[in-house]
C-alpha cells in the first residue's frame, strides 16, 4: 500500500494532481477541494489509498488521513466504488458524512451525483456503525477546506468542483448563475464569496433542474 506521496506539485487538472516524488511523476485522483489546498511549484504530501482492478492502478489522494479513512470505510458499503467515494467527499467533508448517517440525513446524501433517495437510504443502513460520530465540527461541505483562500475567482473555482463532481461545463456555468445573486450579496456585506456555500447551493440547483 502506498499512505502517501510527497513533493513538488508537477500539474494539476480539475480532479488529477501530478506529484514529483523522486523524479517519478506520480498521477493522484483528488477531489476539487482537495485540489484548491496544491500549487504547481509547490511541496504537497497527500495520504493515499492505492485502488488496484484487472486493467488498471490508481491512486487516490486526500488532504489528510481521516479523509482517506472515510473514503476507504465508504466503498465498504454495497453499490460503493472509489469514484462514488470521491464524490461524496468532493461534496461534505468527512466530519459532514459522519453527521448526515449519524442523523439519517437523506437529503445530505442525495446532493451527492449519482446518490438517489433509495441509494441514499441504503447507505444510510450500511454505514450506520462504520463511519462513528463526527470528530469536529460538522462541517458543511468537503470544499470548505481552502477552497475560498485560493487565488482564482469564486466563479472559476465553483465551476472547478462542479466539472471535478462530473457535471458538463454547460451545467456548471448555469448552476454558477444561479447562485451568483447570493455570491454579490456576500460580497456587498463587506465578506467574501463564501465558495463551500455556494458550492452546496449550486448543487442544489442542479438536482431541481434534472
Amino acid at each position: 500500500m502506498i499512505a502517501f506521496v510527497s513533493g513538488q506539485v508537477a500539474a494539476l487538472a480539475p480532479t488529477l494532481a501530478v506529484i514529483e516524488v523522486g523524479g517519478v511523476g506520480m498521477a493522484v485522483q483528488c477531489t476539487p477541494n482537495t485540489i484548491a489546498g496544491l500549487r504547481i511549484g509547490d511541496p504537497a504530501r497527500l495520504a493515499t489509498s492505492l485502488v488496484v482492478r484487472e486493467d488498471s492502478l490508481t491512486l487516490y489522494g486526500f488532504a489528510d488521513d481521516d479523509e482517506r479513512q472515510v473514503f476507504e470505510l465508504l466503498q465498504t458499503a454495497s453499490g460503493v466504488g472509489p469514484r462514488l467515494a470521491q464524490a461524496m467527499l468532493g461534496v461534505h467533508s468527512p466530519d459532514a458524512l459522519r453527521l448526515a448517517v449519524s442523523t439519517g440525513d437523506e437529503k445530505a446524501l442525495t446532493a451527492v451525483p449519482g446518490i438517489g433517495k433509495k441509494g441514499a437510504q441504503k447507505l444510510l443502513l450500511e454505514l450506520k456503525d462504520k463511519l462513528g460520530a463526527p470528530l469536529g465540527t460538522s462541517g458543511l461541505v468537503g470544499a470548505q477546506r481552502a477552497v475560498a483562500a485560493g487565488p482564482a475567482p469564486w466563479t472559476e473555482q465553483l465551476q472547478a468542483a462542479l466539472i471535478g463532481l462530473g457535471y458538463a461545463a454547460r451545467d456548471a456555468d448555469e448552476a454558477v448563475s444561479a447562485v451568483t445573486p447570493q455570491a454579490e450579496e456576500a460580497i456587498a456585506a463587506g465578506g467574501s464569496a463564501p465558495v463551500p456555500q455556494l458550492l452546496r447551493a449550486a448543487l442544489q440547483s442542479l438536482n431541481r433542474a434534472r
